[in-house]
């Protein structure tokens, strides 16, 4: 996230009214939801793992949403692993579990009594920047802990308050945003002398760079489905705001304009990796969390007025631009000698090169982190430049999304086996590989000090993609490789004080400008943990694969030797 050195409140302190909130209780609200089957329920029960999931049951009504898979699950709302010396899916508990439970409550942020986020650290040790504050993306993983423990309340509150923010009128200096574009983050503002509160709202006005964040409209989206799943409770979704919220959001992806491509154009910046790191153009986790947005909207959208035509449009879009992601933005060793072999100064209909990319700029590593059996999406594709780099995020939201074929996330899993070394090393999980050095990460970066090699966006490692990694794996049919990574992760985040993310090739040390009790990182390993305990939660967050908007690839890959 990035560093501001202070939030300026001129234009961006919004009153907010509260009378549609409801009031929380340290006592969670018992949730009555039905569970269905998301994947393979024999492929599952076969796994090598040691692990006793609970029963799977299919929904006796036909609850489902217009354009809603019959086959995605329901979380069962309940605790999971908390005050409990073991959890009902036959784990030990491990006691990084409780301690990261207490870490979790005590970075909770209300506003007039009711909790509506968490800060994105608590670290009294340093100046606090802007890390006092409730970001959208950095909420996602808490939310998620949060709902399945059986707590929906806060996850509620933050939906609404932030829907209420994205209606204000928001301004770089002169410049206005567009209508629909969701905060960064927020803080609650005391004001002891006439004792109210306030909400100080960054569109990316106060953000180093001052990029506008592109990925928190589309995080809010898959969070309001995620809390529609596990409590069962469409009435929030369906309310008159919100169907405008998804509408506004969506409205600025899906307008038309000079762009050819299906996928979204944006600036360094604008997401996870939100300082500059050569990721302009059409980056994988924009597009990922594009493409989930899209589908989970799907689910929401009420079908009549505006709905309907905004279905349409959705659907039209997810067709290409599946069609884009699965053939131009796929590797695997055949499609890399492809490249390899490429023919330049292209012209026509009948062009295999259509983005004339040079062949000279295939760099060596690629050669060598490309294994026989595997493949990833790559981190960008634009004219005359395809960034090879790996982006744990959008790989794994690839998988969750069904952006990816189930061959393909089964390949970026053998992928992730082979390069273990590389991609997971002493703690998961590498957000980029391989790190910019030299020459490279001057011009890139612009110097970034906090960007040096095998650090922070550059190659580091961040603790918070273990929920991603894991819900991946799940999906994939592959919780093993979860499991030694969750395992992997709980020899040393506690003792290590849950930092941001680690530094090194290997992930070895502890990020030289790290956070320390950074709360995505801590909800992030319960969320995980939480899952493969019971993997019905991850109905919240995993979509099936939609055949009639996402067509089967023609195209040879890394399955088919």
């Amino acid at each position: 996230m990035a560093q501001n050195e202070g939030v300026s409140t001129s234009n961006a302190i919004f009153e907010i009214i509260d009378d549609d909130f409801s009031r929380f209780s340290d006592i969670p609200k018992p949730i009555i939801t039905e569970r269905k089957r998301s994947f393979d329920e024999k492929s599952f029960s076969e796994l090598s793992i040691t692990m006793s999931p609970r029963p799977f049951y299919r929904n006796t009504e036909n609850s489902s949403r217009v354009f809603e898979p019959v086959d995605s699950i329901y979380s069962s709302g309940g605790r999971s692993g908390f005050d409990t010396p073991r959890s009902e899916a036959g784990f030990e508990t491990h006691p990084i579990v409780s301690e990261a439970w207490e870490a979790l409550r005590r970075s909770i942020v209300y506003f007039r009594n009711e909790p509506v986020g968490t800060i994105a650290a608590i670290d009294n040790g340093e100046e606090k920047l802007n890390y006092d504050q409730v970001f959208v993306r950095d909420f996602v993983p808490s939310a998620l802990a949060f709902l399945m423990n059986g707590e929906p309340d806060i996850v509620k509150n933050f939906l609404i308050k932030t829907l209420r923010l994205q209606s204000w009128e928001k301004k770089v200096d002169l410049f206005k945003l567009g209508e629909g574009v969701m905060p960064a983050s927020f803080k609650v503002h005391h004001d002891a002398v006439r004792n109210t509160e306030t909400l100080v709202a960054d569109f990316g006005e106060a953000a180093i760079g001052r990029v506008a964040p592109v990925d928190s409209g589309f995080w809010w989206i898959i969070l309001l489905r995620a809390y529609t799943k596990s409590t069962g409770d469409s009435s929030l979704a369906d309310k008159p705001e919100c169907q405008r919220g998804i509408r506004l959001i969506l409205g600025i992806c899906l307008s038309e304009g000079f762009d050819t491509f299906p996928t979204l154009l944006c600036a360094d910046g604008c997401c996870m990796v939100d300082r500059r790191m050569g990721i302009y153009g059409y980056p994988i986790e924009i597009q990922a969390l594009f493409f989930m947005a899209l589908r989970c909207a799907l689910q929401l959208l009420r079908p009549e007025g505006e709905g309907k035509e905004f279905i349409q449009r959705i659907v039209e879009r997810l067709h290409a631009l599946s069609y884009h992601m699965r053939n131009y933005f796929w590797l695997d060793l055949k499609q890399l000698n492809n490249i390899y072999r490429f023919k330049t100064e292209e012209y026509s209909h009948t062009a295999v090169n259509k983005f004339n990319v040079m062949p000279d700029s295939l760099e060596d590593w690629v050669f060598d982190f490309m294994p026989t059996k595997g493949g990833y999406f790559i981190g960008n594709v634009s004219p005359a430049r395809m960034d090879f780099r790996w982006f744990c995020l959008g790989n794994c939201v690839a998988i969750l999304s069904s952006m990816a074929t189930p061959e393909q996330a089964s390949a970026i899993m053998d992928l992730i086996e082979a390069r273990w070394d590389e991609l997971v090393g002493e703690m998961p999980l590498k957000i980029s590989y391989p790190a910019l050095e030299g020459h490279e990460w001057k011009i890139i970066t612009g110097y970034d000090p906090k960007n040096t090699r095998w650090s922070y966006h550059n190659g580091g490692s961040w603790p918070v993609l273990l929920w991603l990694l894991t819900a991946a794996c799940i999906k994939s049919g592959r919780p093993q490789i979860a499991k030694k990574a969750i395992e992997l992760t709980e020899t040393r985040l506690l003792k290590d004080g849950f930092p941001e993310y680690y530094d090194g090739k290997t992930g070895r040390f502890i990020g030289k400008q790290a956070r320390k009790n950074q709360t995505w990182s801590i909800a992030g390993y319960l969320v995980a943990k939480m899952m493969l305990e019971d993997p019905s939660h991850l109905g919240m967050v995993s979509l099936e694969e939609d055949k009639q908007i996402c067509p089967r690839i023609k195209r040879s890959t890394s399955w088919t030797y």
